[in-house]
């Protein structure tokens, strides 16, 4: 196709947004609605899905040492803990960093219960903090520590603990919301897309005259069919924008506005830098595909082809 009727064609498409004024209003409301609502729940969804992961991420196992474990002993189980594949990170708390780490939990209303426990007073063991690449491996992690303390005869360990039980109804909670915003933002992306699909079908079925027109006088069904072709992609990218542009103004309000609330309750929510491209890309990209689509499937019935 030459330049000079590709540039005739985008004319022609540009036009028929005009020259339908009211009609390619509606469909862009149509888009701008539809793709609203899908780019406000992805956002959430992707929220949900940070927060699920920080809330996995804080998840540790706590391996509570004998008394009476010596140094080297204390070293050799500590390596043997950091060689398991499932282990990121072993940590060394001794009876005296966990005793002020205790006071602190407490809070200073609370400090005067472990008066007078310092030194050889203090009545909690040495420990280790255990970290883990995957959160979901920690329970194989708790085991194979335990396998560890089993199989030396001096049974270093004292008790192992990673909130069993908790962690596991933790897990089952993160994932079904996981999979509950994958399948809400799937099922609106295709409810969008007939949604809007439909409203430009409706377009073009108010100019069918005008095609068959276009017809009789033997224009080719590709001279028809770029005008509306082109048409179609400019009312889904317009939309789309404009949606984009509004979606990501009132979510970047929304974290400056929550920010201080949310650091309080240890909750991070996802950036403007980390959201902004990816949700850009699937509002404009779909509705783009979607003006195309629309447009290219109704223009079909009519040229017959």
């Amino acid at each position: 196709m030459k330049f000079s009727t590709l540039l005739r064609h985008f004319r022609e498409g540009a036009k028929n947004i005009i020259r339908n004024g009211w009609m390619s209003f509606a469909s862009m409301s149509s888009i701008f609605i539809s793709l609203f609502i899908l780019g406000t729940f992805f956002l959430l969804a992707l929220n949900v899905n940070s927060m699920a992961g920080q809330m996995e991420s804080q998840v540790q196992i706590r391996v509570y040492l004998q008394l009476n474990v010596d140094q080297a002993k204390m070293t050799e189980l500590q390596n043997k803990i950091g060689n398991l594949a499932e282990v990121s990170k072993v940590t060394f708390v001794s009876k005296e960093e966990g005793l002020e780490l205790l006071r602190k939990n407490l809070g200073e209303d609370n400090k005067d219960l472990l008066e007078g426990y310092e030194n050889e007073k203090n009545p909690l063991p040495d420990s280790f903090t255990v970290e883990v690449y995957d959160p979901q491996t920690i329970e194989s992690a708790a085991q194979q520590i335990d396998a560890i303390n089993k199989a030396d005869e001096l049974a270093p360990i004292a008790k192992i603990k990673y909130g069993q039980g908790t962690v596991e109804t933790l897990f089952k909670i993160t994932n079904a919301v996981r999979n509950i915003g994958i399948v809400i933002v799937i099922g609106l992306s295709v409810t969008a897309m007939f949604l809007i699909s439909n409203t430009i079908k409706m377009t073009i079925l108010a100019r069918r005259r005008e095609i068959g027109i276009m017809k009789l006088v033997g224009a080719t069904n590709s001279f028809i069919r770029w005008p509306f072709f082109i048409e179609g992609a400019l009312i889904g990218i317009i939309s789309s924008v404009i949606t984009t542009i509004a979606i990501l103004i009132g979510y970047a309000q929304l974290v400056k506005l929550t920010q201080m609330e949310m650091s309080l309750m240890m909750i991070k929510l996802v950036t403007l830098d980390e959201s902004g491209l990816l949700t850009a890309a699937l509002l404009v990209g779909l509705g783009t595909l979607i003006g195309i689509w629309g447009s290219t499937i109704s223009i079909r019935k009519y040229l017959k082809v």
